[in-house]
C-alpha cells in the first residue's frame, strides 16, 4: 500500500473533472485527480459549449483545439422541426419550421458583440480526449484513469481516501486537504448523505449512437432537429450530428427518442427502429451504443460539507434543453479554482469556500428550473398547434393537413404556428442565461444597485458590471495587439482593478493593499492616453462607473466589487472590500 498527500483530491475525470484539473494547474494548486474508468467518454453526451464555457477555455488557454475541432456557428446555429428525415409519403422530409439558434444566423451579431469567442459546438466524446491530454500535459503523473476511490473519510484537518487501480488491486491512501467530487453523483454525495433534490424521473428516453451517411437527405446548420412524424407519433424523435465532420460530410449520429423495450435492444431491433424513425428503410449504419437513460431535474441540498466539495452532475442533474448541463459543471469548477487557490495559497480564509455554494447553487437551481419550464413549454407549444407526439389523432391528422394544404386556411395555420414555435427561443436563444447569470451572495461587495432589467424570455443580454456579474467584454488595444477586457485577469490566481486614463489613486491604492494583503492584484487604466485604448468605445458604454470611479474583478472575471467615482481614502475602501471578499470570518461592514 502506498500513500500520496496531496493538496486537492478529484474524484472523476468527465467533462467537470478534467476541466477542474486543468483550472487548477493553471492556478498552480498540486491536485490528484482519480477516474474509475480507463478511458474518456465512448458516447458524445453533451455538445454544446456556450459563450461563456468558451470564454473561460480562452482564459485558461484551452479553447483553440476545440474551436479546430467543433462545428462552427455557420453548420450549427439553427433549430429545425422536420416532419422526417426522408420516406415516401406526401408529407415526409418537409420542413415545418427553423428558428435561429444558439447564436447563429441573426443572433450571431448580437452574440459576437457581447463576448471575445463564439459558441462552439464540440461532443463530449471528443471534449474530454482534449481537456485530458492538457491535463495530463500540466499535471504529470497525477491524472490518473483506471482508477477509483474506494472510501474516504473527512477527519476534520484533512479528507483521507482509499484509491485501488482496478487493474492490478493496488491500494493508495490519498490524504489531502480537500476532495472535489466531480464523479456524477456516484459515490461522493451519497457517502456523505447529502440529497439530491427536485424530481428523480421527468422522462425515459432511449438513445442510439450510430455511423451512417445522411448526406442526401440532411439539412446543413442544425444543433438539433425535431422529426414530427405526419403519419405516426410513435415515430416522432430528435436527431442531432455529432461530427467528427460538420455539416454534410458528418459521419456520427445520435438519435433520441420514445424508450425501447430493454430486452428488445438487440442490434438488429434498434437499427430496425432507427431507420424506421429516419424513413430511410435501407439505410446502411453502424450501431456503436444504444441506452435507455432517465431525465432528472435535481439539486444538491447542500454543494459543501466540511473538506468536500460537489461539482457538475454530482450537484445538479436538468434536462438537455438549453443546453446547460455540462457547461453549468464546467462553471462550477472555473468558481471553485481560484477559490481553492486562494485558501491553499494563505491568500483567502477556509470560509472563502463557503462562496462557492452561496454563488453557484441558485445559478444552478434556475438553471434547472429554467431547462424544465422550456422542455414543458416546448411539448405544450407542440400540443397547441396540434403537431405534436401528444396531441389527440384525429385533431394531429387534420393539423398536418391544413399545415401543408396550399390554400388560405393553410397560409394562416402556418404563420401561427411560427409564431407559437418561435416561443421557443426561451430555450435555444437564452443568452442572458449563458452569459448573464449572476452572484447576489458571496464573494462580492454588492452596492446597492439594482440588476439590470431583463426580458421575460431572457433571450437578450444586458452588459454591467454591477458587483456579482460577469466583467462586460469589449475590445482594447496595447501596443498594436487587440484584447478583450476579459484579458486583464488571469493565473496564478489575481484580480484586477479596472480605473480610467488619468487616475493614479486607485493605482497606488492597489499598490499599498497588494503589499498589505500579500495578493495579486493588477491596476489597469482604459482610456485615452492610458496604458490600454479603449479600442471601439466600447468599455466605456459598459463601465457604469465615472473615469474616477473603480472595478475590481476576481481571477474568474466576475465583478467583485466597483466605486461609482473617487473617495477620500481609496486604500481604506479597497482594503475593505477585499476583506469582505476574501476573509469571510469577518463582519461585513460597509465599502463604497
Amino acid at each position: 500500500m502506498g500513500a500520496v498527500e496531496v493538496p486537492v483530491l478529484i474524484v472523476g475525470g468527465g467533462g467537470c473533472g478534467l476541466a477542474a484539473s486543468n483550472f487548477l494547474s493553471d492556478h498552480g494548486v498540486d491536485h490528484l485527480l482519480v477516474e474509475r474508468h480507463a478511458d474518456t467518454a465512448h458516447v458524445p453526451k453533451a455538445h454544446y459549449l456556450n459563450q461563456r464555457t468558451m470564454e473561460i477555455f480562452r482564459q485558461h488557454g484551452l479553447d483553440g483545439p476545440m474551436v479546430e475541432q467543433g462545428a462552427p456557428l455557420e453548420l450549427f446555429g439553427k433549430l429545425r422541426w422536420l416532419t422526417s428525415l426522408a420516406g415516401d409519403q406526401p408529407m415526409d422530409g418537409q420542413m415545418i419550421h427553423e428558428i435561429d439558434a444558439f447564436g447563429g444566423g441573426s443572433l450571431r451579431e448580437r452574440y459576437a458583440a457581447a463576448g471575445p469567442v463564439m459558441p462552439v459546438k464540440l461532443p463530449q466524446v471528443r471534449l474530454e480526449p482534449l481537456l485530458r491530454r492538457t491535463a495530463q500535459e500540466r499535471n504529470p503523473g497525477r491524472v490518473l484513469f483506471g482508477h477509483e476511490m474506494t472510501g474516504f473519510s473527512d477527519e476534520g484537518d484533512r479528507v483521507v481516501a482509499e484509491v485501488r487501480e482496478r487493474a492490478t488491486g493496488e491500494i493508495t491512501t490519498v490524504t489531502a486537504q480537500y476532495l472535489l467530487g466531480a464523479d456524477g453523483g456516484r459515490t461522493v454525495g451519497e457517502a456523505l448523505g447529502i440529497e439530491m433534490q427536485g424530481v428523480h424521473g421527468l422522462l425515459d428516453v432511449s438513445t442510439a449512437y450510430f455511423t451512417a451517411d445522411l448526406s442526401p437527405w440532411w439539412r446543413e446548420g442544425t444543433l438539433l432537429t425535431h422529426l414530427l412524424n405526419a403519419y405516426d407519433p410513435d415515430l416522432c424523435s430528435n436527431l442531432i450530428e455529432m461530427g467528427p465532420s460538420w455539416g454534410k460530410a458528418c459521419e456520427e449520429w445520435v438519435l433520441h427518442f420514445e424508450p425501447m423495450d430493454p430486452d428488445r435492444m438487440d442490434e438488429a431491433s434498434v437499427t430496425a427502429r432507427v431507420r424506421e424513425l429516419l424513413g430511410l428503410p435501407d439505410l446502411e449504419l453502424t450501431l456503436h451504443h444504444v441506452t435507455n437513460w432517465t431525465v432528472q431535474a435535481l439539486v444538491a441540498e447542500r454543494y459543501r460539507k466540511g473538506r468536500v466539495l460537489l461539482a457538475g452532475d454530482s450537484a445538479h442533474r436538468q434536462p438537455p434543453t438549453v443546453g446547460l448541463g455540462l457547461n453549468s459543471g464546467i462553471q462550477d469548477a472555473h468558481n471553485l479554482a481560484w477559490k481553492l487557490a486562494a485558501v491553499l495559497g494563505g491568500l483567502a480564509d477556509d470560509g472563502l469556500l463557503d462562496t462557492y455554494e452561496a454563488e453557484r447553487r441558485p445559478v444552478c437551481q434556475l438553471n434547472v428550473d429554467w431547462a424544465v419550464s422550456a422542455a414543458s413549454h416546448h411539448q405544450a407549444a407542440l400540443s397547441t398547434v396540434g403537431l405534436g407526439p401528444h396531441a389527440p389523432e384525429r385533431r394531429r391528422r387534420q393539423m398536418f393537413a391544413s399545415y401543408f394544404a396550399q390554400t388560405p386556411i393553410g397560409e394562416v395555420v402556418r404563420a401561427r404556428t411560427a409564431e407559437i414555435l418561435d416561443t421557443h427561443r426561451a430555450g435555444c436563444q437564452a443568452h442572458d442565461f449563458e452569459i448573464g447569470f449572476n452572484y447576489e451572495q458571496g464573494a462580492v461587495v454588492p452596492d446597492g444597485s439594482p440588476p439590470p432589467a431583463r426580458v421575460p424570455m431572457r433571450d437578450v443580454y444586458q452588459p454591467t458590471t454591477r458587483p456579482g456579474h460577469r466583467l462586460p467584454h469589449a475590445w482594447l488595444e496595447r501596443e498594436g495587439r487587440r484584447l478583450s477586457t476579459h484579458d486583464l485577469t488571469g493565473s496564478p490566481a489575481g484580480f484586477v482593478l479596472i480605473t480610467g486614463a488619468q487616475d493614479t489613486a486607485w493605482a497606488e491604492a492597489a499598490q499599498q493593499v497588494a503589499e498589505k494583503l500579500s495578493v495579486t492584484i493588477h491596476a489597469v487604466r482604459i482610456g485615452e492616453g492610458a496604458e490600454y485604448a479603449d479600442a471601439e468605445g466600447g468599455w466605456e458604454r459598459v463601465r457604469e462607473v465615472a473615469g474616477d470611479g473603480a472595478v475590481l474583478v476576481r481571477p474568474d472575471n466576475h465583478v467583485a466589487w466597483r466605486s461609482t467615482g473617487a473617495v477620500d481614502n481609496p486604500a481604506d475602501i479597497l482594503a475593505n472590500a477585499f476583506s469582505r471578499i476574501l476573509d469571510h470570518r469577518v463582519t461585513e461592514g460597509s465599502a463604497s
